[in-house]
């Protein structure tokens, strides 16, 4: 017998926590499906955070995210035609062109032959397959719709990654623009700017203020440059662990939105990605509480995810679903308005979908718009701060022109 530890979501909502004395995890997670229970987690007991650090220098490396989208669609596709799961598995191995693909199908299909269930053989990939994932399989598994549970799946995947690489993709121009003039002003202060600084005190001139202020950026650069990249190090750090710590996490996260442009795209990214999380676990026939729980889970702002996790409560005892969310005053009102039109009408799964749709293409709107006025600004800003530097340089040699004359 292995002590096992595990966590789990309730029919309710509530996260359930413990230890079984069973022989193998499979038994572990039959109990809590017996109970009612979707589990979210199931390890030895043993093997806890003394081991994780050790273990996290040697774990599998993870599945890129489109190509666990392509797994999906393809292992979907093939369950719909009718293949059997070992079958279908077997078919997909020849599909992939990567060999850590390879292995991990490998890897799954000799499980899956071996009676282990489809969502324990991912489980046990660490990280390539997220709990949402792991769990809608488990959940599909259990109510025969396998086929089904994964093709809404990937739909979801496919549309997340779209999402996301919108975002991506709208900000590398201004970040390169941003990043090649930085190194550009650099250039200037610390290797242009000080080579004039001992002609200007040969010559016994007044120099302008304007360029007093970039002789001294440029010289406290040359000869500081060390402190201030220690700084940013630590500044960095000390970033990193205000992120680590819960309270100190909320408070940056509810300042985010507070800002008025990027709180205004975090909060639509955040209502698209809860609400599409939520319209498929309901449409995959999990309850609503629980599937409050997983897609608070999967929500990055931690302050939005509070107010979710509000909202259960609020919904366990007979509340609706938008007025529970509309407590917090932090999701759009157009959201809050169609949750509430989808729960009237008893189609809650499919408005939430529709929502999801909606604010994927408010972002998009949202991105487009920052991004044609962000570039323009970002060149304005810039140009100003090197014509600046230049005049700061320009303006004691003529001086020294006008003296001679």
């Amino acid at each position: 017998m292995t002590l096992f530890y595990y966590k789990a979501v309730t029919p309710s909502g509530e996260t359930l926590e413990g230890q079984f004395e069973l022989a193998t995890r499979d038994e572990v997670i039959g109990k809590l499906q017996d109970a009612g229970n979707i589990p979210l987690e199931v390890r030895e007991a043993d093997s806890g955070d003394s081991a994780s650090l050790f273990a996290a220098l040697f774990k599998r490396a993870t599945l890129r995210e489109s190509q666990v989208v392509q797994f999906t669609q393809q292992l979907a596709t093939l369950l719909g035609a009718g293949q059997p799961l070992d079958r279908a598995l077997q078919i997909l191995l020849d599909l992939p062109e990567s060999e850590k693909a390879k292995r991990m199908l490998e890897r799954v299909r000799d499980q899956v032959r071996g009676g282990t269930p489809l969502s324990d053989a991912l489980e046990a990939e660490h990280g390539s397959f997220s709990r949402l994932y792991v769990n809608m399989v488990r959940a599909g598994e259990a109510g025969g719709s396998l086929d089904d549970t994964l093709a809404r799946l990937a739909d979801y995947l496919e549309r997340s990654a779209n999402l996301k690489s919108s975002v991506i993709n709208a900000m590398i121009y201004p970040a390169f623009l941003v990043g090649m003039v930085l190194v550009s002003l650099m250039v200037l202060l610390v290797y242009v700017v000080p080579q004039f600084a001992p002609m200007f005190e040969d010559m016994n001139i007044e120099m302008p203020l304007i360029t007093r202020v970039v002789l001294g950026v440029g010289s406290a650069l040359q000869s500081f440059w060390w402190l201030i990249l220690v700084a940013i190090v630590l500044a960095i750090g000390w970033l990193r662990r205000q992120m680590a710590d819960p309270p100190s996490r909320l408070k940056i996260d509810e300042r985010l939105l507070g800002m008025r442009v990027v709180g205004d795209i975090v909060r639509k990214v955040e209502t698209a990605r809860v609400a599409r999380t939520l319209g498929t676990l309901l449409k995959n026939g999990v309850p609503l509480l629980a599937a409050l729980t997983v897609a608070r889970n999967v929500m990055t702002n931690t302050a939005l995810a509070e107010s979710v996790g509000a909202a259960a409560e609020d919904v366990k005892t007979g509340g609706g679903l938008g007025y529970a969310l509309a407590q917090s005053k932090r999701f759009p009102k157009l959201a809050l308005q169609m949750i509430s039109v989808g729960e009237e009408s008893g189609e809650l799964d499919t408005m939430l979908m529709k929502v999801a749709d909606t604010f994927d293409v408010e972002v998009k709107n949202t991105l487009d718009r920052l991004l044609a006025a962000l570039v323009p600004a970002t060149t304005i800003v810039m140009t100003v701060i090197v014509a600046m530097i230049m005049l700061a340089i320009v303006m004691p040699i003529m001086n020294i022109a006008g003296a001679v004359r």
